[in-house]
């Protein structure tokens, strides 16, 4: 009998990977507005978990993930941003305690200011310093649910990126991730103004993926980054990208972040350098996660 996990935003970019190349392994229990439950109704979520007491554990990947809308709600604990990361994050925390649940929460590379990681990027016991509100939300996510329970992860991730999106041709289209908007931009001709000032940790769900499946197995306790093993300028993965895909090259323009910053005063606050570092996860998981060469090159085999 297959295992079952109680699991929140399974129908997310993440959670449906997760999904696809681990539901023969286990049963996933959808806890999403999909299937009529609201995490931040704690009444609700409650008698929902006690239906299912046969669960041996929760992948809580809900969250309110739209940065700039996130913005717009800065300093409101009312908004939705607020409800679903913080509240909504309590809530699973206090039901996974009473029902004696491992735990995995999804968290962000965002809780941490990107001003000045430490030679190899951010570790786990890097100070998180956020500088806008949906990190600021998902490291007070981190905080409340470690004050509530103490048997689980708090599992960081960073621009994730997939091959396939089951829904590519229906409307509403799913949002594309980082990785799929260039390829998609770029097959149309279009040309890409790109930050070479900036820092980032793309990472590919299918590692992650693997990373779970080893939490599930070994349940350690404490944080993990789960990243990809390259940390690059969002110009330099534009033309990785062209390299791989076949795409042309010329499309990719630099541009500054700072400049941008400049140009558009008001705008939401972005990191400057998320390199972070995963060298916990191999040492301590055993896996070692992708370059983004050998992510490019997995992900383009899985589309053609």
């Amino acid at each position: 009998m297959r295992k079952k996990i109680i699991a929140t935003g399974i129908n997310g970019l993440v959670g449906s990977r997760i999904v696809e190349l681990l539901q023969g392994k286990f049963e996933f229990i959808n806890f999403g507005l999909e299937a009529g439950i609201d995490i931040t109704n704690y009444s609700l979520l409650e008698k929902k978990f006690g239906q299912f007491k046969e669960a041996d554990l929760i992948l809580h990947l809900a969250a309110f993930t739209d940065v700039n809308e996130a913005f717009k709600q800065t300093e409101d604990k009312t908004s939705s941003c607020y409800k679903v990361n913080v509240e909504g994050s309590k809530n699973i925390a206090q039901l996974a305690k009473k029902h004696s649940l491992y735990m995995i929460n999804i968290s962000t590379d965002f809780v941490f200011d990107g001003q000045r990681p430490p030679k190899g990027g951010y570790t786990e016991k890097s100070l998180p310093h956020p500088i806008e509100w949906y990190g600021q939300t998902k490291r007070w996510a981190e905080e409340e649910i470690n004050k509530i329970y103490g048997n689980l992860i708090n599992l960081r991730i960073a621009f994730p990126f997939k091959a396939k999106y089951s829904r590519i041709n229906l409307e509403p289209k799913p949002k594309l991730d980082l990785v799929r908007r260039i390829i998609e931009s770029l097959r149309e001709n279009n040309e890409l103004f790109m930050f070479t000032d900036q820092i980032i940790t793309p990472t590919f769900i299918d590692d992650i993926t693997a990373v779970i499946l080893r939490l599930i197995t070994l349940k350690p306790k404490g944080i993990f980054h789960c990243v990809g093993s390259s940390s690059l300028t969002p110009y330099n993965l534009g033309l990785k990208i062209c390299d791989i895909f076949e795409l042309d090259k010329n499309n990719i323009k630099k541009y500054s972040l700072e400049k941008y910053l400049e140009e558009n005063p008001g705008t939401r606050l972005r990191q400057k350098n998320l390199s972070l570092s995963n060298k916990k996860i191999e040492k301590e998981l055993g896996v070692k996660m992708s370059t983004i060469n050998e992510a490019l090159e997995k992900m383009k085999s899985q589309m053609f």
